[in-house]
């Protein structure tokens, strides 16, 4: 079973695939993957190595952990296996900071999103609790509809 290494502390300059790779010639690698920025082209600082099972993994991070690559210690180790969740995390929270009440329109994402349902109904207070970034604003909200139902 393949096994996946992050390669960590990679100088922040254009960094070559097959530069990477002649550092772990000496070990049996299937891929390397250096992360670069996509606007400078520049590495990200890490990249990702797969080698063929985990006693070849171990290998390699033994005899590359701390070794020099371009005046920087490498840090290698085992890569924390992707999880659907965890992946589209960044993605999903964008899209909730997107459809915030202050940045949406009725509560509904510009891309054509559905409205979420947030549980409970207006009657059912006791129940539900606003949303803390909006409870001031919601409960001034409420004193001014109180104020004006009172007056009429």
């Amino acid at each position: 079973m393949a096994i996946r290494l992050y390669v960590g502390n990679l100088p922040k300059e254009p960094i070559e695939r097959q530069a990477l790779q002649e550092v772990f010639a000496d070990v049996e690698t299937v891929s390397t993957k250096v992360i670069k920025d996509r606007k400078t082209g520049k590495c990200r600082g890490f990249a990702f190595v797969t080698v063929a099972n985990d006693d070849v993994a171990n290998e390699l991070i033994e005899k590359h952990n701390g070794e020099s690559f371009m005046d920087n210690p490498l840090k290698i180790e085992k890569a924390l296996p992707r999880s659907k969740n965890k992946s589209n995390g960044n993605k999903e929270k964008e899209k909730e900071t997107r459809e915030t009440p202050s940045n949406s329109n009725s509560g509904s994402s510009k891309r054509g999103g559905k409205k979420r349902d947030r549980g409970g109904s207006s009657s059912d207070s006791g129940s539900v609790q606003p949303d803390p970034r909006w409870a001031d604003e919601l409960s001034k909200l409420k004193e001014m509809l109180t104020a004006q139902t009172s007056n009429s």
